[in-house]
């Protein structure tokens, strides 16, 4: 099968096609015909290398599973024998394992029914990203209606879910963003928009009881500043928190917070079906539309990397087969 592989660490330049074998099912797996995936930025430290750390897991020189891609949609062509949710033929989405190929293996525990009324093109774009963003307002956030939340890096991936999110829970949501986008992000149903070229949302003008931070690499000091006296800041993203770990802002967030009366946290996303099918819900109830701003096809995933990377992106970007 046709697949996007890289035999290194690098940019979007070590991304090319080859030719590499049909994955085989375990008994919870099943085997999915891919019909589109997604960027996301974990896929970005996957080809990358970095932060070096993930490299005791995905290989120290190179890495062990050539195959890249997370988000995937398409339909189920085999099961394995433990499988009861799928049935051959099923049209699935969620987190796959190498889902730049033809067609990759995912955990039934992984997946879920694709949402009726979407192409595969929106559906591979919802997985990481809004699940992200559903258990960050949710699990960590604990977002309530009437809360003032705000999203750093609104038109992105994970913010564009999570302005939407926060609006389904009954919050106030606030996103920032560049100039460009500002009418973007008001699309997307967010109260306020700020534009970061032009205002500090440190300021002191506003304060909010919950800040999700994915994007721009805003200094603790200042993520304080904009909470309120209890408020809560989620911290993510590893683009810039230091080539070793990625995590150095969220290591300083959770050594800060047990001193102040505001909470500094971090999390991981958990892959879970019970989460992707709650988006369909949202996705069902019109309260959540997944934004794909472009689709490239396979044999063009470097330079989907690359306008990934790029910043320009309005919400998603995906690769379709």
């Amino acid at each position: 099968m046709r697949a996007i592989v890289r035999e290194r660490y690098g940019d979007a330049g070590v991304l090319h096609v080859a030719h590499v074998d049909r994955p085989d099912v375990k008994d919870d797996e099943v085997l999915v015909r891919v019909q589109a995936a997604g960027l996301d930025r974990g896929t970005w430290h996957l080809m990358s290398g970095r932060p070096y750390a993930m490299r005791l897991v995905t290989g120290l020189r190179q890495p062990k599973n050539p195959t890249l891609g997370l988000d995937l949609a398409g339909t189920v062509v085999a099961v394995g024998a433990a499988v009861t949710r799928f049935a051959v033929g099923d049209a699935v989405f969620g987190f796959g394992q190498g889902s730049f190929a033809e067609f990759a293996a995912a955990k039934e525990a992984k997946l879920a029914l694709k949402p009726a009324g979407l192409s595969f093109e929106l559906a591979a774009v919802i997985p990481v990203s809004a699940v992200t963003a559903l258990q960050a307002l949710r699990d960590v956030g604990r977002v309530q209606a009437g809360h003032k939340v705000l999203v750093t890096g609104a038109s992105g991936g994970v913010g564009s879910y999570a302005v939407q999110i926060a609006k389904a829970f009954g919050a106030e949501a606030t996103g920032t963003c560049s100039t460009a986008k500002i009418d973007f992000v008001g699309s997307l149903g967010a109260d306020k928009v700020i534009d970061y070229t032009r205002v500090d949302f440190a300021d002191g003008s506003q304060h909010y009881d919950l800040i999700i931070d994915f994007a721009g690499n805003p200094s603790l000091s200042r993520l304080r500043r904009a909470l309120t006296s209890t408020g809560t800041a989620v911290v993510g993203g590893g683009e810039q928190g230091g080539n070793f770990t990625g995590m150095g802002r969220q290591l300083r967030a959770l050594a800060i917070s047990p001193l102040v009366s505001q909470r500094l946290t971090m999390f991981a996303a958990k892959q879970r079906a019970a989460d992707l099918e709650e988006i369909t819900g949202l996705i069902n109830a019109g309260k959540v539309t997944p934004c794909l701003d472009r689709a490239f096809p396979l044999e063009e995933a470097a330079e989907a990397m690359r306008y990934l990377e790029s910043g320009k992106a309005r919400g998603k970007v995906a690769i379709t087969l």
